[in-house]
């Protein structure tokens, strides 16, 4: 079902779950948590098990990963499978390559090693662990701290993100869709990281805006309410389905300055009637999502070198097309979840070196000059490891001529 890699695990497991419908809450729960444990640890789990079948790559992980004591395993094992078991549980793999202790492919670890060096087992180890669920505050018609009391007083396990003025992080993942602060637009589920690519954007009041690859609209929104909905904000994107995943968020949130507008292409002439005209452009670039492996585990087997190649040269080209929106004296944030200098830092220098009418702001200052107490050089590199939010990096460019 999920091991071929066809489809994303999320796909394939929603799927799954549709066509057994009269599994349990607590079964689900078990299933995916399975699932994504034995994605996380597949090449460790793999290299133990000797290969792909199903049960020993569960019970491998149940008795390694899982938290379970060996004696829990006697009622459900064969004894020839029990004796199997207890050697894996006992299994070192010092003298194994350190991609296959790290769980990565060859060269997603060469790649990430070139520029962690020895903090990838620290970065690896937090991306092996499941995200917390981050919530944002919606400043238009909230303030952080009387959800943060309401929530505590519902019983839920919350407290205030360490860099977000806006974030609450939840210790448990409760479902919320239901949930009155949802429903009333006061809060949006969104990874810290994710709020402060945001705040980098900086946008003010009565300001033209634009979210170049909006997505369902988690930034878009957040820009709209830095905003007060005043001005007006743009929100690009390729996909007609995930813009109009955007519009009841956009109901719930109380927005009206947002213009979402499908495009065909980055050069699309809509994008070409608007040049110079935004005093804030935010190019969220599709990208590997290496920064995302927390949440999307499969994506370190499902990408490629050529995969990646390719976004390589769609990153490269959005950026040109979107920096023809911004006015002179205005500034294009671009960002990415990745973890991998080529569709980071490599775009960002290989832009600068082309358009001489851009200069890099650090986005350091950008974060100071709001209050927001993280240290930053040039550039926002966010890691679990370091920060607890997913890993985003981003860069200000200001263009001046």
């Amino acid at each position: 079902m999920v091991l071929p890699m066809r489809h994303p695990a999320d796909a394939a497991l929603s799927h799954f779950f549709r066509e057994n419908p009269k599994l349990g809450g607590r079964d689900r729960a078990f299933i995916a948590e399975a699932v994504y444990g034995v994605v996380r640890h597949l090449r460790s789990l793999e290299t133990l098990c000797d290969g792909r079948n199903g049960r020993q790559l569960l019970l491998a992980w149940l008795a390694r990963h899982g938290g379970h004591n060996l004696r829990e395993f006697e009622a459900i094992t064969r004894e020839d499978e029990f004796k199997w078991l207890k050697e894996i549980k006992a299994a070192q793999l010092t003298d194994r390559p350190a991609a296959v202790q790290l769980d990565l492919p060859d060269w997603l670890y060469e790649q990430l090693h070139e520029s962690y060096g020895e903090r990838l087992p620290e970065l690896m180890r937090a991306l092996n662990r499941p995200a917390p669920l981050d919530l944002r505050v919606n400043p238009m018609n909230s303030d952080r701290d009387a959800i943060l009391a309401q929530l505590k007083a519902e019983g839920f396990a919350a407290e205030a993100t360490p860099y977000s003025p806006l974030g609450i992080r939840l210790k448990d993942k409760p479902a919320l869709q239901k949930h009155p602060l949802f429903l009333n637009g006061q809060v949006e589920v969104q990874d810290e990281g994710s709020q402060l690519l945001g705040l980098l954007m900086a946008p003010k009041r009565g300001e033209m805006v634009c979210d170049f690859c909006a997505g369902a609209g988690g930034k878009t929104m957040l820009l709209g309410a830095l905003m007060r909905s005043t001005g007006r904000l743009y929100a690009f994107d390729v996909s007609e389905k995930r813009l109009n995943n955007l519009k009841p968020r956009l109901k719930r949130s109380g927005l009206s300055n947002v213009q979402a507008q499908l495009i065909a292409n980055e050069r699309d002439t809509k994008v070409k009637r608007l040049a110079a005209k935004f005093d804030r452009v935010l190019v969220d670039a599709p990208c590997s999502g290496t920064g995302t492996l927390r949440r999307n585990p499969d994506l370190k087997w499902r990408q490629t070198p050529e995969a990646l190649a390719e976004l390589n040269a769609k990153q490269e080209s959005i950026l040109r097309s979107a920096a023809t929106l911004v006015k002179i004296g205005g500034r294009l944030v671009y960002a990415t979840c990745s973890l991998l200098r080529e569709e980071n830092e490599a775009v960002v220098e290989a832009f600068l070196t082309a358009h001489a009418e851009f200069k890099l702001v650090p986005a350091g200052e950008v974060l100071t000059a709001q209050h927001i107490g993280l240290a930053m050089g040039d550039y926002l590199r966010l890691n679990p490891a370091r920060h607890g939010t997913d890993a985003f990096f981003a860069a200000v460019l200001e263009r001046t001529a």
